[in-house]
């Protein structure tokens, strides 16, 4: 049960990772998956890809293909929409963790 909830918990906490790389430049699903795994999230394709998916759909992120070793790989980046949410994202984050933390 334990799990269960701190694993709903976490993805809206991925949600919020991948805009912020988004922001920074485009990424690619592979890549996105070892960077959060980097920071502690098990995560594999079958959960990141509908992730993005969803995020695409809610247009928060966008796609562009590009080739890369004759294989066309998908580039994510944020979208005007998705730079708002992340901002509104950033200043809810910031308040918990001074409510929280300090």
């Amino acid at each position: 049960m334990e799990n269960k909830i701190l694993r709903k918990l976490f993805l809206a906490f991925m949600r919020i990772h991948i805009l912020h790389h988004a922001k920074q430049e485009a990424f690619f699903g592979l890549w996105m998956i070892d960077e959060l795994k980097s920071h502690g999230y098990e995560v594999s394709s079958g959960t990141i890809y509908p992730i993005l998916h969803a995020m695409e759909e809610d247009d928060l992120l966008k796609t562009k293909e590009k080739v890369v070793e004759g294989k066309v790989r998908k580039y994510y980046s944020i979208t005007d929409k998705g730079e708002k949410i992340l901002k509104e994202a950033e200043e809810k984050t910031r308040e918990l963790f001074e409510e929280i933390i300090l």
